[in-house]
């Protein structure tokens, strides 16, 4: 995962260029008809059931539009919500609510869906060694917020970008000239320009798996796409010469099946990208 910095940089990003998609020159709505002046106070309500996640985000949200706003926290990160619970109230100045309004209940509806969802897959595992692991397959622009969710949720980050590991797959070995090429260039590479930088290389069937191990500092081998029987097999032959996970369409109906070939981690798009955003609304008291 990335350094704390560059998080702190990437969320404050999405902050500035969310309040500018959505307020442009201005929220004439309020402008119109509430006088700048005015005080008010609002719930954020929960209508749905689930994992509650981005209340620390909204938070940042509130003091980015406006510093003066005071929120008062009732429900943290990660707590299981129902219909009816209020997750905190917000108090200043009524434009500023309505200003920060859309992007606070955007983020925290999909986090909270992404967070639900992975805190699902993750009591799928309970009682295994296995951990469940997020993807790249996030909506552009908003990464920091769907990874951040994961954790929340109880699931682990994997790589954040292209940049903070190396992840050798099938293209990749492909166009390099196969899996020992690929590695020694890379190896070579990280050298060349100094970075120490873990090395995660796809496996596409058994054939592959012993040619990686035949190379030295491999972190991690990805079991793409393989069935029961050559995942066992494949940690078998695997040991704890390096860590492995299981990647490729696996469901919660088959999840707890590969947790139980041995891998150490099972990455899935799924926790990002086939989620419906959970019911909340911040409602004036």
């Amino acid at each position: 995962m990335i350094s704390e910095a560059l998080f702190k940089k990437e969320l404050h990003l999405i902050i500035s260029n969310a309040i500018r998609e959505d307020v442009g020159d201005g929220d004439h709505s309020s402008l119109a008809c509430i006088p700048s002046e005015a005080k008010g106070k609002a719930k954020l309500l929960v209508k749905d059931e689930g994992t509650i996640a981005g209340v620390e985000f909204a938070k940042q949200v509130f003091g980015h539009v406006d510093p003066e706003l005071s929120i008062e926290i009732l429900i943290t990160d990660g707590t299981h919500v129902k219909h009816g619970d209020i997750v905190f109230y917000v108090e200043g100045s009524s434009q500023s609510i309505l200003k920060a309004e859309r992007l606070v209940l955007n983020a925290m509806q999909r986090m909270s869906a992404i967070a639900t969802k992975t805190r699902h897959f993750v009591d799928l595992l309970e009682g295994t060694q296995t951990k469940i692991l997020d993807t790249r397959k996030t909506t552009p622009g908003i990464r920091a917020l769907e990874k951040w969710a994961v954790k929340i949720g109880g699931g682990e980050n994997h790589r954040f970008a292209l940049y903070d590991m190396i992840m050798l797959k099938d293209n990749h070995i492909d166009f390099a000239g196969g899996i020992t090429k690929a590695i020694k260039k890379t190896q070579a590479y990280l050298e060349a320009i100094g970075k120490d930088l873990k090395i995660i290389v796809e496996a596409r069937n058994l054939d592959e798996v012993k040619e990686i191990l035949q190379s030295q500092g491999v972190y991690r081998i990805l079991l793409d796409n393989f069935d029961y029987k050559d995942t066992r097999i494949a940690v078998e032959l695997i040991g704890d010469r390096c860590l492995t996970e299981s990647s490729g369409g696996i469901d919660e109906e088959t999840l707890r099946k590969y947790a139980a070939c041995g891998v150490d981690y099972i990455s899935s798009g799924a926790l990002t990208h086939s989620v419906y955003n959970k019911d909340l609304s911040l409602k004036a008291v």
